[in-house]
């Protein structure tokens, strides 16, 4: 296991989840400012990767820089970064209808993508506080007339400060219910969101970790992408069900926290 920690406290590339790992909502999680101070000092590449797609990186620089830690705005990469990449790739000048926050859809317009609630190509659904039924129901009637259902992300939960929450696996799934129509899901554990961060961070997978703290998003994803992952008990995944996956992460500890006293020796 020693062997293990010294290979960690050597990769030159961290990829860090964010929900659950650095933070619960609005309370930052106990090692997370050691954890930012270390990857400054030793001149580590690193990128916060994150599946919610709520926030544009200038709102996750600030909510940070609220909770007392500053990391710049292109540090930040999302799953609705992601999903207008993917988009923008597929079908220039497309159109979408989106049930999502800002983060979303000023992704979207950057990368040329209209807004459209009569007849998008599109329809796009990603974390969101605003959920409505008359939302669903436009959606439903979109995909019958031909649009295609995209997720930004498939996770169902989210850790809160205040408990687990839906997240858009969640909040999609009666639109796939009512339509018979599965979408296609971005962000992670696809391994087009893995394979850009480690493009972003421009080191081979070799030297690259990726720290998170869902099974079956983060670590799967890190396998699957062939890089070295760290699985932390301060979100989601418990310690408990990890004998009920077909795969294992390289190294699990309880938070940032107990990681950063073990590889800042």
């Amino acid at each position: 296991m020693k062997k293990s920690y010294e290979i960690l406290k050597k990769k030159s590339a961290f990829i860090s989840d964010m929900d659950g790992v650095i933070y619960h909502g609005n309370r930052l999680l106990a090692g997370a400012a050691e954890f930012v101070d270390w990857l400054n000092r030793n001149n580590k590449k690193f990128l916060f990767l994150t599946n919610s797609s709520e926030r544009t990186r200038r709102e996750l620089h600030e909510k940070l820089l609220r909770l007392g830690v500053d990391v710049p705005k292109e540090h930040f990469y999302t799953s609705a970064l992601a999903t207008a990449e993917f988009l923008a790739k597929q079908r220039p000048g497309c159109s979408a209808y989106v049930i999502g926050e800002a983060g979303l859809t000023n992704a979207l317009y950057e990368r040329g993508i209209s807004m459209n609630d009569t007849d998008p190509d599109y329809v796009i659904v990603g974390d969101t506080r605003t959920y409505n039924f008359e939302q669903i129901e436009k959606a439903v009637f979109m995909i019958q007339k031909g649009s295609r259902l995209i997720g930004t992300n498939p996770d169902m939960t989210g850790p809160t400060e205040k408990g687990i929450v839906p997240a858009t696996g969640s909040l999609i799934a009666p639109i796939e219910l009512a339509t018979g129509v599965k979408a296609y899901f971005v962000g992670k554990p696809n391994a087009l969101m893995m394979r850009r961060a480690v493009k972003t961070l421009e080191t081979p997978s070799r030297d690259t970790v990726i720290i998170g703290d869902r099974m079956d998003t983060d670590i799967i994803a890190g396998i699957e992408a062939e890089v070295d992952t760290v699985l932390l008990l301060s979100g989601v995944t418990q310690r408990e069900e990890l004998e009920s996956f077909a795969y294992r992460p390289r190294n699990v500890f309880r938070g940032l926290d107990e990681m950063m006293q073990i590889i800042a020796d």
